[in-house]
């Protein structure tokens, strides 16, 4: 029975499973596969279609799966011929001697936000978040917030340690600590540092006030030897204003700067060089 890779792609696509779709879209001289074959990767053992075998899908494979981890898109040329080198071309040992160029489209969303507290800054943001392709998680104590809540993915009524010890956080996610109240901030953060977990970034709303009193609170239990270069707070871009959703704007672009590795964050027109600046 033939499968029909499109159906295979909504079908994971609806269970929110990353994935990569892999097409020839350039082929010179002789190889085993024509432009337009494809193949949907999920993972080392789920993977759908073809690119035509041999070497050059073994790779392919390998390769979809590294992106997947990435969550990025890549166009590549390969030589199918062991014994030549193209610049800018890899090699793949084959003797066809012809050339291919794939495809690989990731398939799935941005990254995974887990927000903790669903009150109005986590309303505000998870409105935001959706429109950027990030995967929204919520979880709160508080059931008339659960019910109310909208724009999340998934939704969870109970307590925030309970959460994290039941279901831990995805590596190189991003969380975000918006509870109640500032003793549930700390029980949120100091559950990660506690079970190892290592999301690429966690922010919590607060003042310098509290943060001082949370940095004391946590080197008096973890020691001044504590990573802490992942941890953000106060949270967000100082981008100014204080309403829910300019809070909201502020930490989502926080979120996009650190998913594009931005370091240092410019003005655009801080990009033009001296002998243009108007300003």
């Amino acid at each position: 029975m033939m499968i029909d890779i499109y159906e295979k792609l909504i079908e994971f696509k609806q269970k929110h499973i990353d994935m990569v779709l892999v097409t020839a879209v350039e082929k010179e001289g002789e190889g085993p596969v024509e432009v337009g074959k494809k193949m949907l990767v999920v993972d080392e053992h789920t993977f759908f279609g073809t690119v035509g075998g041999g070497a050059l899908e073994h790779y392919a494979i390998q390769k979809a799966l590294t992106l997947i981890k990435k969550r990025h898109h890549l166009t590549e040329k390969y030589l199918l011929d062991k014994g030549k080198v193209i610049e800018d071309t890899k090699t793949l040992p084959m003797v066809c001697g012809g050339q291919v160029t794939l495809y690989y489209e990731f398939i799935g969303f941005r990254n995974h936000v887990y927000l903790f507290g669903g009150g109005h800054v986590g309303r505000a943001l998870a409105e935001v978040l959706k429109t950027l392709q990030f995967y929204v998680i919520m979880i709160d104590e508080r059931k008339p917030i659960v019910d109310a809540f909208v724009d999340a993915h998934e939704k969870h009524h109970m307590r925030f340690i309970d959460y994290i010890k039941e279901h831990g956080i995805k590596e190189d996610s991003l969380v975000v600590v918006v509870t109640p109240s500032h003793t549930s901030d700390y029980h949120v953060i100091n559950q990660i540092i506690e079970q190892q977990f290592k999301p690429k970034y966690v922010g919590m709303m607060c003042s310098i006030e509290k943060l001082k009193d949370y940095l004391k609170e946590t080197y008096q239990r973890f020691g001044h030897d504590i990573d802490l270069s992942r941890f953000y707070s106060p949270i967000g871009l100082n981008l100014g204003g204080g309403s829910p959703e300019e809070i909201a704007i502020s930490i989502a672009s926080e979120l996009l700067a650190i998913e594009h590795g931005k370091s240092e964050i410019k003005h655009m027109r801080e990009m033009l060089d001296d002998n243009n600046r108007y300003w």
